[in-house]
């Protein structure tokens, strides 16, 4: 096993997003590749893990990073899980954006994304004491 390397970095070599999020099935960002690699560029952060030139890993934040971020995406390979990627990820984050009071993110509910999430300090909004919203598109079949 290789070491892992990680950047902070915005400028991604499309077809390495592209097997990134392909890997995870997030086909609604696959189908605009430009929108996708720009999106990354826009964002206020992104980290990257990478091994041997392979990016194996992704997050990024958007929001004010003074009062509130977004944790838009968290992203690791299928090969690499289970090797601490994700937890190292998002502690990047959460170190980078100490002082900000409001780090949400919006995600599957599963109980593997539960625990994981849960286990960094994270609190679920079902809890009764946040609500969450979102409006988006219906994805069609």
């Amino acid at each position: 096993m290789t070491e892992i390397l990680y950047k902070t970095q915005k400028d991604i070599g499309q077809p390495a997003l592209l097997n990134l999020y392909n890997d995870a099935g997030w086909s609604a960002y696959t189908l605009n590749p430009e929108q996708l690699t720009q999106s990354i560029r826009q964002s206020l952060f992104v980290y990257t893990a990478w091994e041997n030139e392979q990016l194996v890993g992704l997050i990024r934040v958007v929001g004010d990073g003074l009062t509130i971020i977004y944790v838009q995406d968290v992203l690791v390979l299928k090969s690499h899980k289970r090797r601490g990627i994700g937890r190292k990820l998002i502690e990047k984050i959460l170190e980078e954006y100490k002082s900000v009071r409001q780090k949400v993110l919006l995600t599957d509910d599963t109980p593997e994304t539960r625990g994981f999430y849960e286990s960094l300090g994270f609190r679920s909004c079902d809890n009764g004491q946040l609500v969450a919203f979102i409006h988006a598109p219906t994805p069609t079949p």
